[in-house]
């Protein structure tokens, strides 16, 4: 049975909707309100305070931390300066994804990762025979992000021992909010300006009714799931057991993904020193990878006609589907899309799917499939380049 986070007190007084989901064994908010169009909002036109905690999250030190890291994951970590946040995915031998997350150097020899899914027995596994100290601090550590056009100047307006006017995208700073040590890094899920908050999580409720009481000046709203899993697709980002899957997870070879067929390429450094999965990645990016995951724009006026040629209005979910849907070229399947949504801000209906590598090019032309009144059809749909929506706020300074 789930279990609150350090913030349940908090985020149950304010759940009118009591629509929850299990996030890692945790109770998660899905809307807060019997709809998410307001936590949407914040999100892009406000602040939006959303509970992370459920994230798994380690802490490594000791003289070989920087080692151990360097050969898990595919990035260079070597290039990676204290204080600096970085995303990457991680392997098996075989080259396929285990999971994804992000890995801030805390000190030269300190890390925080972050992973969706449990991963300290494969982090320990690759450990062996290193002087390194992993520690499981999912528990202990609390996060909160808050993402919005307005979170730069809420948190400037409460934070002390520290400054984060120019604190860069993929930055971590230290400070303190209500008098609580806590880290910042300009880092988030929504492809926003934003922020996520580490801190020790007996003192998360402090944290939390200081930003939720500092930020009523900026309109800040508490945000559950929905709302972040439409702006998430927005922002061209992925999510494992929907866009993809563990490895480790995988029934069949269909569901295991490498990071040339996420459209991750730019993450691998094969030249670099040896790491999990090293091999098999060069054998792929000699061959060629088979399929790749895009983004799409549907045609919306086809949609619409569909359902004037029924005597209806037009009707889309403002909930992002995690429903498999065919894709098509010329009446031949050539991939899915895995999560699909209509964009609020963008006012287009777009998703992300998995395709053929020979359909993976921008501005190819394919069909996405459709159902009106239990009538399956095909739409026009075009790849188009990630992220959809990508403001300047996200990465300017200072804020």
């Amino acid at each position: 049975m789930p279990v609150g986070t350090a913030f349940h007190e908090r985020t149950l007084a304010l759940c009118e909707s009591l629509n929850y989901r299990e996030w890692a064994g945790y109770y998660t908010v899905s809307a807060y309100e019997t709809h998410h169009e307001h936590e949407y909002n914040a999100i892009r036109n406000a602040s939006a305070l959303i509970d992370i905690s459920p994230l798994y999250k380690y802490r490594l030190s000791g003289r070989d931390a920087t080692r151990l890291v360097d050969r898990v994951v595919t990035r260079n970590v070597q290039k990676v300066k204290v204080g600096q946040v970085i995303y990457t995915p991680w392997c098996d031998e075989h080259g396929k994804v285990i999971d994804d997350g992000t890995v801030s150097r805390l000190e030269e020899n300190t890390y925080r990762w972050t992973a969706a899914d449990p991963s300290l027995r494969w982090f320990t596994q690759n450990a062996s025979g290193m002087d390194v100290d992993i520690e499981d601090i999912s528990e202990s550590v609390s996060a909160l992000a808050l993402q919005g056009p307005t979170s730069g100047r809420l948190l400037k307006s409460l934070i002390t021992d520290g400054d984060i006017t120019n604190l860069k995208y993929f930055r971590v700073t230290s400070a303190a909010i209500a008098g609580i040590p806590v880290d910042i890094s300009r880092t988030g899920y929504t492809g926003d300006l934003g922020y996520e908050i580490w801190m020790p999580s007996e003192h998360a409720v402090t944290v939390w009714d200081a930003l939720m009481t500092g930020g009523r000046a900026f309109d800040i709203h508490a945000a559950g799931m929905l709302a972040l899993d439409v702006a998430r697709v927005e922002a061209g980002l992925l999510l494992i057991d929907v866009d993809f899957n563990s490895s480790k997870k995988a029934l069949v070879d269909e569901q295991r993904y490498s990071p040339f067929e996420m459209g991750l390429g730019r993450l691998v450094n094969l030249d670099k020193n040896r790491f999990v999965g090293q091999s098999a990645l060069i054998a792929e990016k000699k061959r060629g990878h088979a399929r790749e995951i895009v983004g799409l724009e549907i045609d919306w006026p086809q949609v619409e006609s569909l359902y004037e040629d029924v005597g209806l209005p037009p009707a889309v979910s403002p909930i992002a589907s995690r429903v498999a849907i065919p894709v098509y070229k010329e009446g031949v399947q050539v991939g899915k899309a895995t999560t699909s949504t209509w964009s609020p801000t963008l006012k287009k209906m777009i998703a992300l799917a998995t395709v053929r590598r020979e359909y993976a090019k921008p501005g190819t032309r394919l069909q996405f499939e459709i159902t009106v009144e239990a009538v399956r059809h095909s739409v026009r749909a075009t790849v188009v380049k990630t992220p959809f929506f990508n403001p300047k706020r996200k990465t300017a300074t200072p804020v």
